[in-house]
Order: C-alpha cells, then structure tokens, then sequence
C-alpha cells in the first residue's frame, strides 16, 4: 500500500490573517445597554429604600418596647411608694423567681436534708517508698 500524503494548501487558498477593528456598537446594542443600566439602578434604589424602611421598623419596635419597660419600671417604683412592705424581697430569695423567670427552686438547707449526700471513697494516696522514680 502506497501512503498518501497530505498535498499541501496553496498559499492563495490560504487565509490570511488581517487586524480585527472596532465596530462602534450598534443602535439596539446601546440601547441594551442602556436598559441594563436603567435596571441595574432601580434595582438598587428599591433595595436601599427597603433597607431603610426594615431599619425603621426595627427601630420604631425598640422605641416601643423601651417605652413599655420604662413605664413598667415608672408603675413599679409607685407601688414601691405605696406599698413598700410588698416591694421588699424576702432575705436570701432569688431575684429572679421573684419577677417570675425562673420557678421558686427550694432553698439550699432544704435541698441538703431531702437529698443523702454521696458516699466519698478515700482519696488514693502513693506510698512514696515504693516509687520507682529516685530523686
């Protein structure tokens, strides 16, 4: 069998490589570009105008509640006036199972006389004879 070669192409058949140019774009390409823009703005715009409002909903919510606890505070402190004998926690309590936070937990001696104590083992001490490290 006889191998073929590849005949070479003519020079004129080849093509020829010449400098791309600029092409101005063209009017729909502009335009295009123009929409993208437009779009690309008002996109932002209504993101900043929901941001804004989400930051003064938030704020006009602490506003209010810092509100009601001053005034919670204010009607605490008038029946403190009135009644100081109710205002006045029992000595020793829990401050906060006194406003209600946490459940009234039975005080310590209570706690130390329904509960045994654990039984200890000795703690185990080296006999420092036996050591096999020498100082």
């Amino acid at each position: 069998m006889a191998s073929i070669a590849p005949e070479p192409i003519p020079s004129a058949a080849a093509p020829k490589l010449a400098p791309q140019h600029f092409l101005p774009p063209t009017p729909r390409e502009l335009r295009a570009q123009g929409v993208h823009r437009l779009q690309v703005g008002l996109f932002g715009l209504a993101g900043m105008v929901l941001l804004v409002g989400l930051a003064n909903i938030i704020m006009d919510h602490a506003r209010a509640s810092d509100n009601a606890t001053a005034e919670a505070a204010a009607a605490s402190a008038a029946v403190a006036r009135v009644a100081p004998e109710t205002a006045v926690s029992r000595p020793g309590g829990d401050p906060l199972a006194d406003i209600g936070v946490v459940p009234d937990l039975p005080s310590s001696a209570d706690t130390r006389a329904a509960v045994p104590a654990p039984a200890l083992s000795p703690a185990i001490t080296p006999d420092p004879a036996a050591s096999p490290v020498r100082r």
